[in-house]
C-alpha cells in the first residue's frame, strides 16, 4: 500500500495531523511498505490503548477521505489490520526506540535484498 513515495508522503501527512489533533506528540514516524513504525508521546491521562485506536481509526477514515482509490483496494473500510503492537518506554529507553524507527527503512531493504521465502 506505502510502497509509492506519494502513499507514504500521504500517510505520514495525516499520521501527523491526527496526532496533532489529539495532542499526540510523534517523536518519530517510519512508514514502512506494509506498517508502520511511531515513536509518540501521550499524556498521563490517554491510555496507550486509546492513542493506538485514534491513531488508527482516524488516519484510515483521513486516508480514505483523501485518496477515494484506496477504497478499491480496502472495499470494506478496513485499512489497518485488527492486529496491533505497542510497547511503553521509559526515558532511558527512548532514544533507542527512535534510532530502531529510523533505522527500519535501512534493516528492511536489507532483507529485502535475500528474498527469502519460506
Amino acid at each position: 500500500m506505502f510502497r509509492k513515495s506519494e502513499n507514504k508522503k500521504l500517510c505520514e501527512t495525516v499520521l501527523n495531523e491526527v496526532a496533532e489533533r489529539h495532542d499526540i506528540k510523534i517523536a518519530e514516524l517510519s512508514v514502512m511498505p506494509e506498517h508502520v513504525h511511531i515513536v509518540g508521546d501521550i499524556s498521563p491521562v490517554m491510555s496507550v490503548s486509546k492513542a493506538f485506536n485514534l491513531l488508527k481509526g482516524a488516519s484510515a477514515y483521513e486516508l480514505f477521505r483523501k485518496e477515494p482509490k484506496f477504497r478499491l483496494r480496502y472495499p470494506r473500510g478496513h485499512l489497518w489490520s485488527p492486529g496491533k503492537f505497542y510497547r511503553t518506554v521509559s526515558d532511558v529507553n527512548v532514544d533507542t526506540a527512535i534510532n530502531y524507527v529510523r533505522n527500519q527503512a535501512v534493516a528492511q531493504a536489507s532483507l529485502d535484498k535475500f528474498n527469502v521465502s519460506t
